[in-house]
């Protein structure tokens, strides 16, 4: 790797479309001046006097020189705003100072090496601009004395424009995850923190800010995402010196991280993104995570979930059945979910012992899963490798294994408790009592369930905390699961989308987006996970009419509409439908696998509509070749019929052919109440559609429309 200069005072990455300039002045911290919009090829000077011009005054009543953020900031600096690291010798060696000792450059990357040798501390920093444009930064650090150093915080940030000045991000509980919030950002802190041991059904997926009334199609906005599954700290902070800036780390329980002489610890990587518009923002995360090696690839298999059909009341010849109706509408992969382990006839009971129950099972689960194979579909198996009922056999033979900090177990959720798999026997045991049923039954897919927060999680009573410890251990866990059964693919699914984040998806497969089904619902949720996660790796399933979760009674057009942007699959006893509901969920299978080769390479698009009534959303073609969109109406309109919708995304000088595809057809007949271009042949260019758009068929609330635009 190519080394700076020695009197270089600026370094330029460039990559996707993305800059970032960063400022060397000797005897500083480095900075970051810009990270957005790419440069160009600008001149070394430019970049200098770029630099030059961004530095700080000093002002009335502060210190005699104006601390800038720098890309590790400390008290001892002068910084008085949130500190990059915070950390102790047994209450001793509070002050950390960092000097530049070292760096490597490349036109797409940066290593900072630091020391500080009164600390006895090292500090190496690493910021890289992707081949997508997404800036992926993080911190480790290292303890070079003899005694045992403490660390309390260590966080990694990227500064805003000060014109930055909305923020954006999203909070919720069960069955309502990732909802949107927005508010200024005023001086202080904004602070988002997960003490959940998972981020939590309330946790922010992305935290932005940018102009105010940024929307989806434009307005510059910058965002971060921190890529762990345990406790985390996400802040937006703007400082009275000028200063506005995006920080993250992991949030470190008491004594939980202690650096023995030569340990380091490093930040999980902060991810960084910008944009016009949110959907320019999201599109950068996509394209990085699209390009990872182990990335899913081939067509996202259509999955039926047995958990609302049957839920613990397993027999076979009704799970056969599931089977078979399954297989006859398009169905590729059958999932057997909870209740198929010893004890488990409800939720009180039978978590850890994974070994099949022999008073349902007989014939062990070869029975079903020989059938499912049979009938061309692959075979998925539900568990909860984490967690542990106290009423199990192994929780009665290993009340140890149980994560807790006192005596007393803590407060139970679903009558369940957190398995220490941080324990080593512990881990052992969870990785032998599934590795033995992935060797046994032919399973290409395992549904991994984390059904509760982690509460007073330690190892033991007055033990140390384990929050840490076990995030690792779990993603250990599943590296070596799916090293050594090759083409096993995992889902991510915490009580629905309660463990959504890039850390636990560079390891599995899909996420659990929620455990809501209800379209209306799911409408803003898929919307706001997809800013961060690919759609391709969001299930999304057809729910039942009557839905579980919320008692609304829903469309199959609108369940079926919103459930085509992701990994599509069904929760539903489908031996209950009609010949005739039956050939109509065919259908929506039917149109999910042609338009999935799009899901998975294309570009979400979301339109900024006026009516809060209509909803409009779509994929592009990498190519822009071709592109499909929904409508959907989730209340009624401000006005009847409604304005023109407009599709956002396409190539403006090109031409494109506009078709409802809408399995069933309209609502309402052409006779009842005609929409003329649906019913001829109707061609726009992609300027006029983005510009102008098509008038809206009249819908009923909770109706949606699917739309087919194909390139001449």
């Amino acid at each position: 790797m190519p080394v700076l200069p020695s009197d270089a005072s600026v370094v330029h990455l460039r990559s996707g479309g993305t800059s970032v300039v960063v400022d060397l002045l000797p005897g500083s911290m480095p900075s970051i001046v810009h990270w957005g919009e790419d440069l160009g090829d600008a001149p070394h000077d430019t970049l200098v006097s770029l630099a030059t011009s961004s530095r700080l005054q000093r002002i009335s009543g502060g210190l005699d020189r104006t601390v800038r953020l720098g890309v590790v900031s400390t008290a001892a600096s002068g910084w008085a705003a949130t500190p990059s690291i915070e950390g102790h010798r047994d209450g001793e060696d509070v002050s950390t100072l960092f000097a530049l000792t070292g760096l490597h450059a490349t036109d797409e990357s940066l290593e900072l090496h630091f020391a500080d040798s009164e600390a006895e501390l090292s500090a190496c920093y690493e910021l890289r601009v992707a081949a997508s444009g997404l800036v992926r930064v993080r911190t480790t650090l290292r303890n070079d004395g003899a005694g045992v150093y403490t660390v309390q915080a260590l966080h990694t940030t990227l500064p805003l424009p000060w014109d930055a000045t909305e923020i954006l991000d999203t909070t919720g509980r069960h069955l309502r995850e990732r909802s949107a919030q927005r508010h200024e950002l005023t001086f202080g802190t904004h602070l988002r923190e997960s003490r959940r041991g998972r981020p939590g059904a309330d946790a922010t997926l992305l935290l932005a800010a940018g102009v105010p009334g940024f929307g989806f199609e434009r307005g510059l906005v910058h965002g971060v995402h921190l890529a762990w599954s345990g406790n985390s700290r996400v802040f937006a902070e703007r400082t009275p010196t000028g200063e506005s800036f995006l920080g993250a780390g992991e949030l470190y329980l008491p004594g939980e991280v202690r650096l023995a002489a030569g340990e380091e610890i490093a930040t999980p990587e902060l991810l960084g993104s910008w944009g016009d518009g949110l959907d320019e923002l999201a599109v950068r995360f996509h394209e990085e995570w699209r390009a990872r090696p182990q990335h899913p690839t081939r067509p996202r298999p259509i999955t039926l979930n047995t958990w609302e059909a049957v839920y613990f009341d397993h027999r076979l010849p009704k799970l056969v059945a599931l089977a078979d109706a399954a297989a006859e509408i398009g169905v590729e992969r059958y999932v057997l979910d909870d209740g198929w382990f010893r004890h488990r006839r409800d939720d009180t009971a039978g978590l850890g012992d994974w070994y099949i129950d022999e008073t349902v099972w007989p014939d062990g689960l070869h029975p079903i899963a020989d059938h499912v194979v049979a009938k061309g579909m692959e075979f998925g198996l539900w568990f909860e490798p984490e967690m542990v009922n106290p009423d199990s056999d192994l929780a009665r033979s290993h009340p140890d294994w149980i994560l807790r900090g006192r005596t007393d177990l803590p407060p139970s959720a679903r009558q369940q408790q957190v398995l220490n798999l941080a324990h080593p026997e512990a881990y052992d045991y969870i990785l032998g009592v599934i590795s033995a049923i992935l060797d046994e039954y032919a399973i290409s897919y395992i549904k991994w369930d984390h059904n509760r927060d982690l509460v007073d999680a330690a190892a033991g009573p007055g033990g140390a905390a384990r929050v840490h410890a076990q995030t690792l251990a779990v993603y250990r866990l599943i590296d070596e699961l799916k090293a050594t059964h090759p083409g096993l693919e995992i889902e991510s699914c915490a009580s629905g989308g309660a463990r959504v984040d890039l850390g636990i998806l560079d390891r599995t497969d899909r996420i659990w987006t929620s455990d809501c089904l209800d379209p209306v619902e799911r409408l803003e949720n898929q919307r706001y996970t997809a800013l961060v996660v690919p759609p391709e790796m969001m299930g999304m399933h057809l729910t039942t009419p009557h839905v579980h979760s919320t008692g609304r009674t829903v469309s199959l057009t609108m369940s079926g509409a919103v459930a085509l942007f992701g990994h599509f699959g069904i929760e539903w006893d489908v031996t209950t439908l009609s010949e005739t509901d039956a050939a109509a969920v065919g259908a929506w299978v039917a149109l999910a696998k042609r338009v999935r080769p799009l899901v998975a390479t294309g570009r979400l698009v979301n339109a900024d509509v006026a009516d809060p009534g209509l909803d409009v959303r779509g994929v592009v073609a990498a190519d822009a070749a071709s592109a499909f969109f929904t409508i959907t109406q989730t209340q009624t309109l401000i006005s009847s019929p409604a304005g023109r919708v407009r599709f956002p995304g396409l190539d403006a000088d090109r031409t494109y052919r506009v078709q409802l595809v809408t399995p069933g057809g309209l609502v309402q007949t052409p006779a009842q109440s005609p929409l003329e271009w649906a019913h001829h042949e109707t061609v726009l260019t992609g300027r006029q559609l983005a510009v102008v758009g098509v008038r809206p068929p009249v819908q009923n609330p909770q109706q949606s429309v699917v739309v087919e635009l194909t390139a001449l």
